[in-house]
């Protein structure tokens, strides 16, 4: 039969780092008395021990709980998430409504660089109407210098061929010299006369011949890639 003492010590020995309770001399002397009887007192004696062993086992088995962290929910996960997908989602719409609306108008630059100039009858002169077109396609001209334009003068049927393509001469040279005088280099601008031989329209009334007297445009070099404040 172990002793008290080697019962505490055995149940210190699993305790690891963890203190025994200490027995004070009085309560040393005490066990020793008991363990010196016998008979009744060893009941006694066993008892004593037990409770002491379990009070020591006990006090090793009790930890201070850990505090664990607290996870993250789904429903935090899912609302971070469809946060950033409505960012995502709103800065592609704006770069894309921003594409779409570069897109129309460096369409409508094309289009005003290419739209017509009409003349009175039998003249070259450039009127009110014409001045604005060709201002804003000088200021379209200005923005790209790359770009290079064929100016081609036309005429309505009345009238000899040769005379139409003089007319027709004189008006493209007319446009020539207005943008010049906006900044626009010669060299970026050619002409070339039609005369009355290709009509935009075919008929022969007043409003057919007005349609014909004109002068167009196209684009001989480079392209549209900047667009100037007139068109926007």
């Amino acid at each position: 039969m172990r002793s008290i003492t080697g019962l505490m010590e055995l149940a210190g020995s699993h305790c690891g780092t963890v203190r025994r309770p200490d027995l004070r001399p009085q309560s040393r002397r005490r066990v020793r008395h008991f363990e010196s009887n016998s008979g009744g007192k060893m009941k006694l004696r066993h008892y004593v021990a037990f409770a002491l062993v379990f009070t020591v086992i006990a006090g090793c088995t009790r930890q201070e709980p850990e505090t664990a962290p607290t996870p993250e929910t789904v429903s935090d996960v899912n609302t971070d998430r469809a946060q950033t997908d409505s960012i995502a989602a709103a800065e592609l719409a704006r770069r894309q409504a921003e594409d779409g609306d570069r897109r129309a108008r460096l369409a409508q630059a094309q289009e005003t660089l290419s739209s017509v100039v009409f003349f009175e009858y039998d003249t070259d002169v450039i009127d009110a109407e014409a001045e604005d077109q060709l201002r804003i396609k000088s200021a379209i001209l200005r923005a790209n210098p790359s770009l290079e334009v064929r100016v081609e003068g036309h005429a309505d049927e009345r009238g000899s061929t040769e005379y139409n393509l003089a007319l027709g001469q004189r008006r493209a040279e007319a446009v020539r010299t207005f943008l010049s005088g906006y900044g626009i280099t010669p060299n970026r601008l050619t002409t070339i006369s039609y005369g009355k031989e290709r009509p935009a329209v075919e008929g022969s009334d007043e409003s057919t011949w007005a349609r014909n007297r004109r002068a167009e445009f196209a684009i001989t070099g480079g392209e549209i890639s900047a667009i100037p404040p007139e068109i926007r």
